[in-house]
């Protein structure tokens, strides 16, 4: 990205990456709390280590402002600005912050950086969503946490684990111009 403008390669990036993001949220698993398990945090997170900071965010931006339109890019092929007004839709309006974290970690040079940058984001991620599941559902702080937080810890590990090994591929392979 020179001057601000972004170059035909960076555009299909973006829109390669906004398409991964959205495929992500269709593998969803019902949860007893009411927020699903699905990918899309997973493809943020790579979105931002993969593309870096500014490309990672105009990535979700986008696929946010998809959504919210009525694109159906959420889960369980959902779109509108009804469904970022739901219980679970402070993980979807903490994408974009959680990409520019991870993506700033990710540029910052070296893995340590990067997987600081991965657990920052994550935190980013539930606290968005649990403070909106909060909101909506009038729930305790601790009956969000269990809702929204606590199941999701193994799988979050696995999913930043998995994003780190994949983005380090990517990146060695020179997917993204430096």
């Amino acid at each position: 990205m020179k001057n601000g403008k972004l170059s035909v390669r960076e555009l299909c990036q973006i829109g390669m990456f906004t398409a991964i993001i959205a495929a992500c949220a269709q593998i969803s698993v019902p949860q007893p709390g009411g927020v699903p398990f699905t990918l899309q945090a997973w493809a943020v997170s790579l979105a931002g280590l993969i593309l870096g900071q500014k490309k990672g965010t105009i990535t979700t931006l986008v696929y946010v402002l998809l959504g919210a339109v009525g694109a159906p890019v959420f889960a369980g092929f959902s779109g509108g600005f009804g469904v970022i007004m739901r219980p679970t839709g402070g993980f979807i309006l903490s994408f974009p912050l959680m990409a520019w974290i991870v993506g700033k970690g990710a540029e910052r040079g070296g893995w340590p950086a990067a997987i600081i940058g991965l657990f920052a984001g994550t935190v980013v991620n539930y606290a968005g969503g649990m403070l909106m599941f909060r909101l909506i559902t009038g729930q305790s702080m601790e009956a969000a946490f269990m809702a929204c937080v606590f199941p999701f810890i193994p799988t979050g590990v696995i999913k930043a684990v998995m994003a780190a090994l994949i983005g380090a591929k990517l990146r060695a392979r020179n997917f993204v111009p430096a």
